[in-house]
């Protein structure tokens, strides 16, 4: 019995040996690079640039998708939201002031992909409200990734003590939120039951 006992110990010692091996080469630590943060007014530096560098790339964007919109609404809601992001850009170098830098943007990966994944919904729906619906969809994810990121990034403000920078962040916060629920009104209003009446058409 003493036998048998030890063995099942070795046994579940090394199975956990093994589990623990395993969940450490699995989640390596990632090795920082020569320029990363070091401390939290870095980290709201770097992201301030990232939401800039977004912001701009939207401006680029949005126009094509007010000219892909059939519904007027859809189409009054993007342009409108253009010249939003018009003054969230000035407002946004107002901050960069606020915290003794200049304004500069760095990629942002997630824009990028976001405003990728809208152009293939625009390649991918039929003109209408199909497309009216996947413009929609496409937009929200980008408002709440913006929204998202303001709500950090004004946090990290008032962290730091930057509270007029942090009442302009808070300000483009809610313009985010208000951009928002326009999509959702225009979703819900007509669009998504006009996009489904296409699908009961082709039936």
């Amino acid at each position: 019995m003493k036998t048998a006992t030890k063995t099942s110990n070795k046994s579940t010692s090394k199975t956990s040996s093994s589990s623990s091996k395993s969940s450490t080469t699995g989640g390596r630590k990632v090795k920082a690079k020569s320029t990363a943060a070091e401390g939290l007014k870095e980290l709201y530096i770097d992201c301030l640039k990232d939401i800039y560098w977004a912001e701009k790339a939207l401006l680029k964007a949005l126009p094509k998708m007010a000219k892909n919109a059939s519904s007027e609404s859809l189409v009054s809601a993007i342009e409108e939201h253009i010249t939003v992001t018009e003054e969230q850009v000035s407002r946004l170098e107002k901050v960069f002031e606020l915290a003794g830098k200049k304004a500069s943007g760095k990629k942002c990966d997630a824009m990028d992909g976001l405003i990728k994944e809208g152009e293939d919904i625009l390649k991918s729906t039929e003109p209408g409200p199909v497309r009216d619906a996947g413009i929609i969809a496409a937009s929200q994810k980008i408002e709440h990734y913006e929204i998202a990121t303001y709500g950090t990034i004004c946090a990290f403000a008032k962290t730091l003590g930057q509270d007029e920078a942090a009442e302009l962040l808070h300000q483009t916060l809610e313009e985010e939120k208000q951009a928002d629920m326009t999509l959702t009104e225009n979703a819900y209003n007509d669009i998504n039951f006009e996009a489904h009446e296409e699908d009961d058409s082709e039936e």
